[in-house]
């Protein structure tokens, strides 16, 4: 915890710098909602194909999501979501495509384990 997942369109490429988000948004997640360094990880998966609206356009996505063990306030959670989605800018070169970029913070299951 924190688990984070990055879903990225594979029309991106190189135009996403992957690493220098992980690293940039690791300390933000320590800072806003209390989270152990240690603890951050984020996995990437690409997304082949996207579609948005009536496919009439190439657009690409990069959707973020951060799953935290409960606890959280609901504004602090916000907060976090901001600063993924202003930081997921940064790290993004002009790729000649609309870009839609999301995040979501949420809890985890009270299942949830890690080892």
């Amino acid at each position: 915890m924190p688990e984070i997942t990055v879903e990225y369109s594979a029309s991106l490429g190189d135009a996403f710098d992957r690493r220098g988000f992980a690293l940039a948004l690791h300390p933000v997640v320590v800072e806003t909602v209390d989270a152990k360094m240690p603890a951050c990880q984020t996995r990437f998966t690409v997304a082949e194909e996207f579609v948005a609206g009536d496919g009439s356009a190439d657009d690409a996505v990069l959707h973020v999501g951060i799953g935290l063990l409960a606890g959280r306030s609901a504004e602090a959670k916000a907060r976090l979501s901001e600063a993924v989605l202003g930081l997921a800018e940064q790290h993004l070169k002009p790729a000649g495509r609309p870009v839609h970029i999301s995040a979501e913070v949420r809890d985890l299951d009270a299942s949830y384990r890690k080892r």
